[in-house]
């Protein structure tokens, strides 16, 4: 029950963080809580890991937990970078660190299970947010108590030029630029 003059707290229950900076996502090494950022988005491949548990596939996401794989892709087709093999004339996937899970291999096998839908590479269900290229330190100063603390935020500026508003002390249209 409210009392008077007091006001309801943001329903903070479904929010979700839109914007990571590389910091944070380095946060993310370890096999229970592994996180990587390719092309501008991140990813967390924990359910991946705990999936592919012990599975030799898994050693060249692991090693690479926290970081930036973006030169792994392909930025206009979101695929595996390919290259054409000098020994055999085919088109493969260029793999720096080995071959990884969802990855088929060079040659045909019948041992290798294609049966798991979308690579997950290719679906959006392991995404959490966006890689924020530019941080900006914001120094937050408590004037009562004089505390200081300051915060690594990313910088990103979003311009609304949909949203006119007018003053109506000055009788202006102006136009909202807000930082995230």
């Amino acid at each position: 029950m409210l009392r008077r003059g007091l006001v309801a707290g943001p329903d903070f229950e479904g929010f979700q963080r839109r914007y990571f900076t590389p910091a944070e996502v380095a946060e993310h090494n370890k096999p229970e809580d592994l996180w990587v950022s390719y092309l501008d988005s991140v990813y967390d491949l924990t359910p991946l890991a705990q999936e592919y548990k012990g599975n030799l596939l898994l050693k060249p996401i692991m090693e690479v937990a926290g970081q930036d794989i973006s030169h792994w892709f392909d930025p206009k087709t979101r695929d595996i970078r390919k290259h054409i093999d000098p020994l055999t004339g085919c088109l493969r996937y260029r793999i720096p660190r080995g071959r990884f899970v969802h990855v088929p291999p060079q040659l045909p096998r019948s041992d290798w299970a294609n049966d798991f839908g979308k690579p997950w590479w290719k679906g959006s269900n392991y995404e959490v947010g966006r890689l924020s290229a530019k941080t900006r330190n914001i120094r937050i100063i408590n004037t009562l108590t004089s505390q200081e603390h300051t915060l690594e935020v990313p910088g990103v500026w979003i311009y609304l030029p949909t949203l006119p508003l007018k003053r109506s002390d000055l009788g202006q249209d102006f136009f909202v630029c807000v930082w995230c």
